[in-house]
């Protein structure tokens, strides 16, 4: 590997005055010789591209900015799937206690994976079948609106108590999504919109099952806390 240094560069701008550079195959610029060429306004080419003077750090950062933001997507994509797996889990678990309340469930899940499809359009407008409640209206079904009631010990013990906590449980993993969401659109003003309908939908699907955990425990009537 040769070096090339800044004395080299000046006693080559000597003989004959240049504004293009190439690194040739084996050669690599000392970091006072690549300075010496961008403070002059000399294009660098570098494996077929050029460096221009005070880029070199905008790059990076951008490169940082487009790599953060590819992790978060990630992170993002990957609760996606697994809560998708849980509402199949879920799903299962209850096929053999009530066949309907797990077709329910199947389809609140469908409705639960349009989230991702709708986030890529940028298309988040569309709202979920629901019917409204005494608590739950379609002016509030998008907000987080808490469990209707606290599932505690005394639930286990009804008829219908393992449905329940076996709803509540998706219920309360379905919680953990907003700080992954916020995260995905942290310092991206233009699109808080998206944000906020995202949060929504996952509100809604939080919101429908709190309707059917109220369902099993009582009936029509509503359980939702004053």
């Amino acid at each position: 590997m040769k070096f090339i240094t800044e004395e080299d560069l000046r006693n080559l701008l000597k003989k004959e005055p240049f504004t293009i550079y190439k690194i040739k195959v084996g050669e690599r610029l000392t970091p006072g010789a690549r300075q010496f060429l961008l403070d002059r306004g000399i294009k660098i080419f570098d494996d077929g591209s050029y460096i221009k003077k005070g880029t070199e750090n905008i790059e990076k950062e951008s490169k940082a900015i487009e790599i953060r933001n590819n992790w978060k997507k990630k992170m993002f994509d990957c609760k996606m799937k697994s809560m998708e797996a849980l509402f199949l889990i879920t799903a299962e678990e209850l096929l053999s206690r009530d066949v309907f309340l797990a077709q329910r469930v199947i389809d609140l899940g469908k409705q639960f994976s349009s989230i991702k499809k709708a986030l890529d359009a940028k298309n988040t407008s569309e709202t979920f079948c629901f019917k409204e409640c005494t608590g739950i209206k379609a002016d509030n079904f998008s907000d987080d609106l808490d469990d209707c009631f606290e599932i505690t010990e005394f639930h286990i013990q009804l008829e219908k108590g393992r449905e329940i906590v076996i709803l509540h449980r998706l219920r309360c993993a379905l919680r953990e999504l907003e700080p992954f969401i916020l995260e995905l659109f942290e310092n991206n003003d233009s699109e808080n919109k998206i944000c906020k309908d995202i949060i929504g939908k996952v509100n809604q699907s939080i919101n429908t099952l709190s309707q059917i955990i109220c369902s099993i425990f009582g009936g029509k009537r509503c359980q939702r806390k004053n």
